[in-house]
């Protein structure tokens, strides 16, 4: 069975972009072949490793790349989280759907450690919300093709 490929882009692939790959891998399991990628490359932020552990994710092996690295490659779906991403996101042939969800960058934050983990925290658990429709809506259209062998 051939899996939904889904995309995730901001805009250093550092804290929105990541944690949304872990969380949708972790609700859609098999329906999903799930990446994501930044405008540039950053550095997978501490803090989002972290707040997915409070969750069980461990999104540690993940790495943070260049949206370069994809091209080429075809997209069913594709994500953006922030209002840069979507104004400069290149075209993905194939991609059957885009969606566009504009969420602060908890990496903005400034402070101590806390205000720094509870933004990432906001920021996980927002997305937490629109990864498990999206989740909804693959499993239904996997389980669809699935019956249709």
């Amino acid at each position: 069975m051939e899996r939904t490929r889904v995309l995730f882009l901001c805009v250093h692939n550092s804290a929105r972009s990541q944690m949304a790959e872990g969380l949708l891998r972790s609700m859609a399991g098999n329906a999903v072949e799930v990446r994501s990628a930044g405008l540039e490359a950053g550095t997978l932020r501490p803090e989002a490793i972290k707040v997915m552990g409070e969750l069980g994710l461990d999104i540690s092996r993940q790495r943070s790349k260049s949206v370069e690295e994809l091209a080429g490659e075809t997209f069913e779906i594709v994500v953006t989280t922030c209002d840069e991403a979507k104004d400069a996101c290149p075209y993905f042939p194939g991609a059957a759907m885009t969606l566009h969800w504009d969420l602060p960058d908890p990496a903005a934050v400034l402070g101590d450690e806390d205000a720094r983990l509870a933004a990432f925290r906001d920021i996980r658990d927002e997305l937490w919300s629109h990864i498990a429709e999206l989740a909804r809506m693959i499993e239904r259209s996997y389980s669809v093709a699935s019956r249709k062998r």
